[in-house]
């Protein structure tokens, strides 16, 4: 067994100017650390590292703040419908779910499709249906429209486009937030998980996917190499394959958490112009992140340390 474990969350990246009000910066950041050491009680006392990343993936769904979840954003009908993937380090075991409705913690319902399918990932009519066969209760609307996501819904209606979260402007689309959760860790015994959450994109097509669910696009791991949680556009992070890039990277030229993420990162922008970012746990339990937009909300503890969080 391990002496120390590692953990990361992170709740979402772009220019993110309204944490230029302290008041909403802290409350962003007071989350953060609430999340990594709920995360740290779990690893500490043993929890696996997939235990760890889905419950606090879990609270992140909680915070209306972040869009996952209760906090999820609306899409052109005015209903929510959450993505979310979590991976097992260990087997490569994975579950998946994309566009559900009514589900509190989406990342919990794609534990049950890892654990109690034949499958990696169920979408829309056929994940409730699952859903409802695991006796997960549905949780009514009101639950997902807070005044924030109605209030963006209109605003985008209003100027005929899709809106990414927290978008109040009509700038390039490097001064809007891409709204996303996730989590990576690893645990005293050495394996790595990840887990991936999202509510999309404001006013997006019925039946829009992003990256989260994608296996090695929005999150990925093996004991081999990292666990990576993506936050971004999530189209740039599907045509890259991203997760499973920056495992490569680790994989074949023998880099760490560090290298791999600066690898993946180069490649996001030279492929694509990516807009987005990722957090990292490598095998060694050394933890690393990166970004092409002006913030991402994300902290870490770093083999046992102190929790640390910030944009």
């Amino acid at each position: 067994m391990q002496e120390t474990f590692s953990l990361m969350v992170h709740g979402g990246a772009g220019a993110l100017d309204n944490v230029k009000d302290t008041k909403t910066a802290l409350r962003y950041l007071e989350s953060i650390r609430t999340v990594l050491e709920h995360g740290r009680e779990i690893l500490s006392m043993g929890g696996s590292a997939l235990e760890a990343v889905e419950s606090c993936a879990s609270q992140l769904e909680d915070d209306p703040v972040f869009n996952a979840g209760c906090g999820s954003v609306l899409n052109e009908s005015g209903k929510v419908e959450m993505d979310a993937a979590i991976m097992d380090g260990r087997d490569l075991s994975a579950g998946a779910i994309a566009a559900v409705s009514n589900i509190a913690n989406p990342v919990q319902l794609a534990r049950l499709v890892m654990a109690e399918s034949e499958h990696v990932m169920l979408i829309s009519e056929g994940a409730m249906k699952f859903a409802d066969h695991c006796g997960i209760k549905l949780t009514p609307d009101h639950y997902f429209f807070t005044p924030d996501r109605i209030q963006q819904l209109e605003q985008a209606r209003l100027q005929h486009r899709i809106m990414l979260d927290h978008d109040d402007s009509d700038e390039a689309s490097e001064e809007q937030k891409y709204g996303t959760i996730g989590a990576v860790a690893r645990d005293l015994e050495g394996n790595l998980a990840a887990a991936t959450s999202t509510g999309g994109i404001v006013n997006k097509r019925i039946g829009r996917v992003g990256d989260s669910p994608i296996i090695g696009a929005g999150v990925f791991a093996d004991n081999q190499t990292c666990a990576v949680s993506t936050t971004g556009f999530g189209e740039d992070f599907m045509r890259t394959v991203l997760a499973k890039t920056v495992s490569d990277a680790m994989e074949f030229l023998q880099c760490d958490a560090r290298g791999a993420v600066a690898y993946g990162i180069e490649y996001l922008k030279r492929k694509v112009n990516g807009r987005g970012g990722m957090i990292v746990i490598d095998h060694h339990g050394n933890c690393a992140a990166d970004f092409t937009t002006k913030k991402m909300i994300h902290g870490w503890i770093e083999k046992s340390g102190q929790s640390e969080a910030g944009f």
